[in-house]
């Protein structure tokens, strides 16, 4: 649950198309776009954000996780709570992936930063700030970002987000609703799975529960990759009563590429055992953080714009593109 911890300065001070016409609920009339489960996290905000396009032609990537979407002020929603929705670089990035045919995921929260949960008032108020980036952007999936003591550990903060996140259901029907959080080696915690647990009891629909394993300070982040994601495949049957394959599918990895905060390294070939074992088991949703660190840079330890370790560039991004 460190996730990103050591960027949180750079998030928190990072600098600020075709507009797609809207049918009511938000739904695009572009026809019908659907961001693909393979989307590791681009962050316009720091780390050398390299060219989305460029990125997708090397490594066949289609779809991007964009962070974050914070409190711009309020209950109002901005990009890392000083980049605007329309007319800035992130819309910028949005337009120059869906030329290339691929599409974005927004990400809301994180681990730092002024985030919309606690800032919104309400579980309405919260769905309506969901709302404004749906509509900026004619979105067919959102993701839920939940984090740290202001948002994962806040209980009436949980219960705000999965109320709002079922409103936002409810008011676009197809949209796909992600919820990440942290993890330990073997699922949740007691805050991931009363997150889960409330979700079932809410009603609140949500399609992919998405867990960050990683800062375990582990020799073998693909073992304990693959048991945490059983742990929740195993809570999510015992909340939904859903069958293995089933709940599978609702389960999602987001990792973090080469060293971690905790300097524990997932190589390409663990990320390659990681992404393998996903797709056999038909898992619904596989990111890492972050392609802006997806380039070489042995004993560069753990930066925002290289992995700190020894490989090619975008390596990670192509792996996860096979998902």
């Amino acid at each position: 649950m460190r996730r990103r911890s050591i960027f949180a300065v750079l998030s928190v001070v990072a600098a600020a198309a075709t507009t797609v016409a809207m049918l009511p609920g938000g739904a695009s009339a572009a026809g019908e776009r659907a961001a693909s489960p393979a989307a590791p996290y681009l962050f316009m905000g720091w780390g050398d954000p390299p060219s989305p396009a460029a990125v997708m032609s090397s490594t066949g990537v289609r779809t991007f996780t964009m962070a974050f979407v914070l409190s711009g002020g309020g209950c109002s929603p901005a990009w890392d709570s000083n980049r605007p929705l329309k007319g800035g670089t992130d819309e910028q990035a949005i337009n120059e992936i869906r030329a290339a045919g691929g599409d974005i995921v927004p990400s809301f929260g994180g681990w730092s930063g002024n985030k919309l949960g606690p800032n919104c008032s309400s579980p309405e108020e919260l769905a309506g700030a969901y709302q404004q980036v749906i509509d900026a952007y004619g979105l067919s999936a959102i993701d839920i970002d939940i984090e740290n003591t202001d948002e994962f550990e806040n209980e009436t903060v949980q219960d705000r987000i999965l109320n709002a996140l079922k409103i936002v259901k409810q008011n676009n029907p197809g949209i796909k609703t992600i919820v990440t959080f942290g993890t330990t080696t073997t699922g949740p915690n007691f805050y991931g799975g009363r997150l889960v647990d409330q979700a079932a009891a809410l009603g609140a629909n949500i399609d992919v529960f998405t867990i960050m394993p990683f800062d375990f300070g582990s020799s073998n982040i693909a073992t304990d990759t693959m048991n945490a994601a059983t742990g929740l495949k195993d809570r999510l049957k015992t909340a939904f009563g859903w069958s293995d394959a089933e709940a599978f599918s609702h389960v999602g990895i987001s990792g973090m590429n080469g060293l971690s905060d905790q300097q524990e390294m997932t190589s390409l070939d663990a990320w390659s055992q990681i992404t393998s074992w996903a797709k056999s088991n038909g898992l619904g949703r596989l990111a890492f953080w972050a392609v802006n660190r997806d380039r070489g840079c042995p004993g560069g330890g753990v930066v925002s714009n290289c992995s700190g370790i020894d490989q090619p560039d975008w390596e990670f991004t192509r792996i996860t593109a096979g998902f």
